[in-house]
């Protein structure tokens, strides 16, 4: 993870209210939206908690995106306390799914890998797409990063659900599920952090 990447000014000009980086915005928080009903429903009907993780996930991101709309006017001070939000929502998700993971391992689990891996390719698919869309805006304000950072993550943690679906077919288990799950989290705790940090130094720098 670029973690040097937090090292940007303050502020970029004013393309945080561009009008492509609204519509962008926009696409995300669709997309986002739709594969969070899909994921959702195809995660309890295969039992995967890599999925379901995934599915939350998208719904997170879709309201991150909304919070990222709603202060794009607005002035650098709020937009830092926006993404303050949105790191403390994506803290919230990597902490809840490795509770979700560690009772997996207690209550059991039966994922079924070919729903793992039909809707894993979906969603890498629009996750590849949202995340060549942000790429041009990732050295923008914490606002602007942590877009990136959430598609960015969103992309490799979906790479993981496919390599889960193959390891829960190879094996005729489930940990492959729950460690994938449980990799996802990581990946959500650290990219609250990344945005944590950034937006800190700009309210500091105000």
């Amino acid at each position: 993870m670029a973690k040097t990447c937090c090292d940007v000014p303050a502020d970029t000009g004013n393309n945080h209210n561009d009008l492509q980086w609204r519509r962008v915005l926009w696409f995300a928080l669709y997309a986002n939206a739709a594969m969070f009903a899909v994921e959702i429903v195809a995660g309890v009907a295969a039992d995967s908690r890599a999925l379901q993780a995934d599915a939350l996930d998208f719904f997170g991101d879709s309201a991150n995106y909304a919070i990222s709309l709603f202060v794009a006017g607005m002035a650098l001070s709020w937009r830092s306390r926006a993404a303050l939000v949105k790191a403390a929502t994506m803290l919230a998700f990597g902490l809840w799914v490795i509770g979700y993971a560690i009772y997996g391992f207690f209550a059991g689990s039966q994922p079924e890998p070919q729903t793992m891996g039909v809707i894993g390719t979906l969603a890498l698919i629009v996750n590849i797409i949202v995340a060549i869309l942000l790429l041009r805006f990732r050295k923008g304000d914490a606002n602007m990063r942590s877009a990136w950072v959430c598609s960015r993550n969103d992309a490799v943690g979906n790479i993981a659900v496919l390599v889960a679906a193959l390891g829960v077919f190879g094996t005729g288990n489930a940990w492959p599920d729950l460690l994938v799950a449980s990799i996802m989290a990581s990946l959500a705790i650290w990219g609250s952090i990344d945005v944590f940090s950034q937006a800190r130094k700009e309210l500091v720098q105000l």
